[in-house]
């Protein structure tokens, strides 16, 4: 296991240095005097003439002399200045992850459970009126537009009914949070509540966050009870759990013990990647509910043509699914030992 471990992890730089001529790439497209209109837009401070600028970055530089600056710029945390955030990039992003990493938090644990709960259920009335209603509902939630979906919601809970509000925080919340007497230890409001005995901001919190949730969350647990029960049937037909049954044990020691660990298999290898999706999915889910986190911001910043921003995120959200996918990786080859000998 640790072999297979330090092979991947040997791996994950050659793939991180890709990304990263991937990403630069991207950027040599445009030619120095539209590179140096950008640079003008997110110097914080005043810029003199394009020509200055172009001189100033060596944007007439050989691309391979201007890549490698930018590397060594990116190893220093440099990865330019977002006009939307007002801020380096990188700053930018350490304010607005905790947000998002909320979010998918609320979002993946009712996912992965009661996904896998209904995909068991699903599989072991095959065929019957509770399989039936699943399915449908599945085949639904993978096929609709989380866009679609979120407005529909939105509209619904929000405009309609007022059950739900939209937002992060409410006024008389935010200015509580925002004051000196409520410490921000992660930066996730329903977390630092918890730690500040604050539970009226934690309800504020949390009554923000259930629209974004089940939109965010709906698609993945499709996806996530498509594959339960798929894995399930096909172990339930298992020569294995024949023989078990055969021997006289108990139905739910059967599915328990000998059914339910192996379906999970692949399972698992499914949630690890809808965790990575979950981040994606917050471009979408925070713009419609005005949420202000990552996806809030990046949305705004591409509206706003705001190159730099685009880019530095791109390659914070490469980085960060490549080493998902390590971590995936790892956790199917200890489920699975044949990966390992592979």
């Amino acid at each position: 296991m640790l072999a297979y471990i330090i092979r991947r992890l040997l791996i994950l730089p050659i793939i991180i240095f890709g990304v990263t001529i991937l990403i630069f790439g991207m950027m040599s497209f445009l030619d120095p005097g539209q590179r140096a209109s950008l640079y003008v837009q997110a110097i914080p401070k005043g810029a003199g003439e394009l020509d200055e600028i172009i001189e100033k970055y060596g944007l007439n530089d050989p691309i391979y002399v201007q890549y490698f600056r930018w590397l060594n710029g990116l190893l220093h945390g440099d990865l330019g200045f977002s006009r939307i955030g007002r801020a380096p990039v990188l700053d930018t992003i350490k304010r607005y992850i905790p947000a998002s990493f909320e979010l998918a938090l609320w979002s993946s644990v009712p996912l992965i459970w009661v996904g896998i709960q209904l995909g068991v259920i699903s599989a072991l009335h095959h065929n019957k009126a509770i399989d039936q209603i699943m399915r449908v509902f599945a085949i639904v939630g993978w096929s609709f537009p989380t866009f679609v979906f979120g407005l529909l919601v939105l509209m619904i809970f929000y405009a309609k009914l007022d059950w739900f509000p939209a937002g992060r925080l409410s006024e008389w919340a935010n200015q509580v949070v925002l004051s000196d007497e409520f410490t921000r230890y992660t930066g996730m409001n329903t977390l630092d509540a918890v730690l500040n005995l604050r539970l009226d901001i934690f309800w504020d919190a949390m009554r923000h966050l259930i629209l974004p949730v089940i939109t965010l969350s709906y698609v993945s647990w499709a996806l996530i009870l498509r594959v339960t029960r798929s894995s399930m049937l096909e172990v339930l037909r298992a020569d294995y759990v024949t023989t078990a049954r055969s021997k006289g044990l108990k139905e739910g020691v059967v599915i328990d013990k000998h059914a339910k660990p192996n379906a999970l298999i692949p399972v698992a290898t499914v949630s690890g990647i809808v965790m990575i999706m979950l981040m994606s999915g917050v471009v979408i889910t925070e713009t419609v509910f005005n949420y202000r986190g990552l996806g809030w911001w990046i949305a705004s910043s591409a509206a706003n043509l705001d190159v730099i921003s685009v880019l530095g995120f791109s390659l914070f959200y490469a980085v960060l699914v490549v080493c998902g996918n390590l971590v995936v990786d790892v956790i199917y080859a200890y489920l699975d030992p044949r990966v390992r000998l592979e």
